[in-house]
């Protein structure tokens, strides 16, 4: 084969080559492209709704805005599991209720009451044995009735026998027997194997893990019942390590949450933790936060503002333009092609209709003021 007869051999096969490739591509259409989560388009007649102006940096004094969660308050929490093993034969205290510190909350069985108990008399009659021997032995040593060895292991047998008893009498005081009780001389002493189970302080059963019958006691990780008081809660926020000279132990701050938007409750800044995270370059801080009308509820969102100072330059854009949910903050930002972006930010101070935009936008960048719940609408909507 000469050389110009190969050059068109090898012309004509990448031109059938390249015509089989043409074949089996198929154009893909803009209703076929992937969706992006993050990216928003709407109708002509819903632009009308949408107001964009550009982030500016403005000069904001108000609030330092801070991320939270609502808490129980840690010093008005308890779990209450049971010191004794036994069944239970009564539960008083129901889901919802409120108890006072000393209640009753249940009644168990227990053997182990009457086993401690017969352990505490065998251990009494011991030592009472044993002190009457080494008050003997001391008197029959001062009489040189008795050698030197003898008194020493009486006086050893007194000891044993008396650290014996003040081991049985504290098992019986850590299964709440009262004290007074074994204080009374044996024949008027009354010792049951019924077991009050009571609160250790006063409020409310928010958990309750018991059932008449249920056998207790013989798992240290049984919990069965979680005690709270709701009137005063904590709320837990994070403050970065920029802003922490800005947030002191007894500073008051004023707390929302998502469910009543309008409304501030008044917190006590509580504790400052000692320990940056070092992911999230933040400290933990908690604020005490009085609940009279039972409003705040645990694991609720929430934000926390804290009195600043003289007014600082930042960047900033109108509070309706952030949506926050489940404690992640966004906005949308007006694209080139006209499509509207999700984009996360973090989020500072705030001031009037005014909030800081500290990560997630720059200066120029064209925003959403208004609409932006409507938008968010229709990306939900796919």
């Amino acid at each position: 084969m000469t050389h110009a007869g190969a050059m068109v051999l090898v012309c004509t096969l990448a031109l059938g080559l390249g015509a089989c490739d043409r074949g089996e591509t198929k154009a893909i259409t803009p209703a076929q492209k992937p969706r992006q989560p993050d990216v928003v388009r709407v109708p002509p007649e819903a632009e009308r709704q949408i107001v964009v102006e550009p982030v500016r940096t403005k000069a904001v004094f108000g609030d330092l805005g801070l991320s939270g969660k609502v808490q129980y308050s840690e010093d008005r929490y308890a779990k209450v599991s049971s010191p004794v093993i036994g069944r239970v034969t009564d539960v008083r205290a129901k889901l919802g209720e409120k108890v006072a510190t000393g209640e009753t909350l249940l009644t168990i069985e227990s053997a182990e009451i009457g086993s401690a108990y017969s352990d505490y008399v065998k251990a009494e009659s011991d030592l009472q044995f044993a002190t009457r021997n080494y008050e003997l032995a001391k008197e029959l040593y001062e009489t040189k009735a008795m050698s030197k060895k003898d008194l020493v292991q009486s006086q050893n047998d007194f000891l044993k026998f008396q650290a014996e008893y003040r081991r049985a009498r504290q098992r019986l005081l850590s299964l709440r027997v009262p004290a007074a009780e074994l204080d009374k001389p044996r024949e008027q002493q009354r010792i049951s194997s019924r077991f009050d189970l009571k609160s250790p302080l006063g409020g409310t059963v928010v958990e309750r893990n018991v059932t008449i019958g249920q056998l207790v006691g013989n798992d240290p990780t049984q919990m069965l019942y979680t005690i709270a008081d709701l009137g005063i809660l904590q709320v837990v926020a994070e403050v970065y390590e920029r802003d922490l000279s800005r947030v002191s132990r007894g500073m008051m701050v004023s707390v929302t949450v998502e469910a009543y938007p309008g409304e501030r409750f008044p917190a006590t800044v509580v504790y400052v933790g000692d320990v940056v995270d070092p992911v999230t370059r933040t400290i933990k801080i908690r604020c005490n936060v009085k609940n009279p009308a039972l409003k705040l509820k645990p694991e609720m969102f929430a934000r926390v503002s804290v009195q600043t100072g003289p007014p600082t330059p930042m960047l900033a854009v109108p509070k309706e333009a952030v949506i926050e949910i489940g404690g992640h903050t966004f906005v949308y930002v007006l694209g080139e092609d006209g499509a509207y972006l999700r984009r996360t930010v973090v989020t500072g101070t705030v001031a009037g209709d005014t909030i800081q935009i500290r990560e997630g936008l720059q200066a120029g960048e064209r925003v959403v003021v208004k609409g932006a719940l409507l938008l968010k609408g229709e990306q939900e909507k796919g």
